[in-house]
């Protein structure tokens, strides 16, 4: 089992950079920010120790993945 990797928001950005999504500081924020109903847009957590947002680098790419997933499982005929 892997031992899971966790980022921060400049890190995280960076991570889905590589993956050709380009994002600005203020996007991955608003991103990683609740709504107004207290959920996040991705599954960033506050840090118990340093009081950051931090993501597991494999949940981060598994939600982009998802939405492709989901992308190429509605196309029309």
């Amino acid at each position: 089992m892997d031992m899971p990797t966790y980022i921060g928001l400049t890190e995280a950005r960076t991570e889905l950079a590589t993956l050709g999504v380009e994002l600005s500081e203020r996007q991955i924020k608003r991103a990683a920010d609740k709504d107004a109903h207290g959920k996040r847009k991705l599954p960033f957590f506050v840090d118990p120790i340093t009081g950051t947002l931090k993501i597991e680098k494999g949940s981060l790419v598994a939600a982009y993945r998802k939405l492709q997933l989901d992308a190429e499982n509605n196309l029309q005929d």
